[in-house]
């Protein structure tokens, strides 16, 4: 130490070794696992395969819809013999008609209703479960959790609790606005109708009301506050605020219901009884049902399998088209919670 007590550090004089900061780094850089290319190969290589298993029963079902009947199972991805199922006459042979060609099957019916219902049902449950999630992110009210935590709890209830009651509702409603009901003055709603598939929408869904909850959540209340001393009510803020900045959820809310609305089976098999009210699942199961040999058909299983590629391709490029949205939808609520 030196008179006035101040340390004596060693200066770049002669004698004296400065540190150099490179000699850190380099250690550190040889202290990086190595084999660092073999482990890309062998992730490449891992992700290749499981590329391959998920899309190659796709692939199968293109090629086999694009087959005759005989070589439908042959397992070639290249058929052997090209034959177009979808439209047109694919052979002379009376009976042979296309999937479009289908008696009594109005298959472009059924696309264009599963069509409107899914869009009209994915629709209502963003908005109507937006609204909800907004209230229980924004608002402080007593009790508000233990009501939060009672939506919750109806996650918990399997459908085919719900599955016959619900149907009795509908009946009732069949009943008084049917022909000699107390309600006949009003349209037909309940059974035999396409109102129990879309109707329940209204009402929201647990599972979007929390993603979107989550959401809200994340917005700085200051922007809330903000808007409120400019004078905006609540509606305003919801919709100039709240749903802006939530569209990468209603996105992902919007996709998960006409994904699950375009291949539901159980609820139109439930309440559809005209045929030209089905959609595509249902008319689905209808030509499986006709042409499939276990239903005693004739084993067209060519046509059953192009019906099953109009089936699933409009959620496949649905998908695609949004893929950017859903992914940030889904990674922004991981970062969240």
């Amino acid at each position: 130490m030196s008179a006035g007590g101040q340390p004596n550090f060693p200066t770049a004089g002669a004698g004296t070794v400065t540190p150099r900061v490179g000699q850190p780094l380099r250690r550190l850089r040889d202290r990086r696992p190595k084999f660092t290319g073999v482990k890309n190969v062998l992730f490449l290589f891992l992700l290749t395969g499981i590329s391959v298993l998920a899309i190659y029963p796709f692939l199968w079902l293109i090629s086999a819809s694009l087959k005759p009947q005989g070589d439908v199972f042959d397992n070639r991805l290249i058929p052997r013999d090209w034959q177009w199922n979808y439209t047109g006459d694919p052979t002379p042979t009376p009976g042979d008609e296309s999937l479009l060609e289908l008696p009594d099957m109005p298959v472009l019916s059924w696309i264009w209703n599963s069509v409107w219902i899914g869009l009209l049902g994915a629709f209502l449950v963003a908005l109507s479960s937006a609204i909800v999630a907004f209230a229980f992110a924004y608002f402080r009210f007593p009790g508000r959790n233990a009501l939060f935590a009672l939506i919750l709890a109806t996650m918990m209830l399997p459908g085919a609790v719900t599955m016959i009651p619900v149907y009795l509702i509908w009946n009732e409603i069949t009943k008084l606005t049917g022909e000699f009901g107390r309600l006949a003055f009003m349209p037909d709603i309940g059974v035999n109708t396409q109102y129990p598939l879309w109707v329940g929408n209204l009402f929201g869904s647990a599972f979007y009301i929390f993603l979107l909850r989550q959401f809200f959540l994340g917005i700085p209340r200051d922007l809330f506050e903000a808007a409120r001393i400019d004078g905006d009510g609540y509606w305003s803020m919801f919709r100039r605020i709240a749903l802006p900045l939530a569209k990468p959820a209603l996105i992902v809310v919007f996709i998960f219901e006409i994904q699950a609305k375009w291949f539901d089976l159980m609820t139109p098999l439930i309440y559809l009884r005209d045929t030209a009210l089905f959609t595509l699942p249902l008319g689905l199961k209808t030509i499986l049902d006709q042409q499939g040999a276990g239903g005693g058909g004739e084993g067209r299983w060519e046509i059953i399998m192009a019906g099953t590629v109009v089936t699933v391709l409009p959620m496949v490029i649905l998908f695609a088209i949004f893929q950017r949205f859903f992914i940030e939808g889904i990674a922004t609520q991981g970062r969240k919670g």
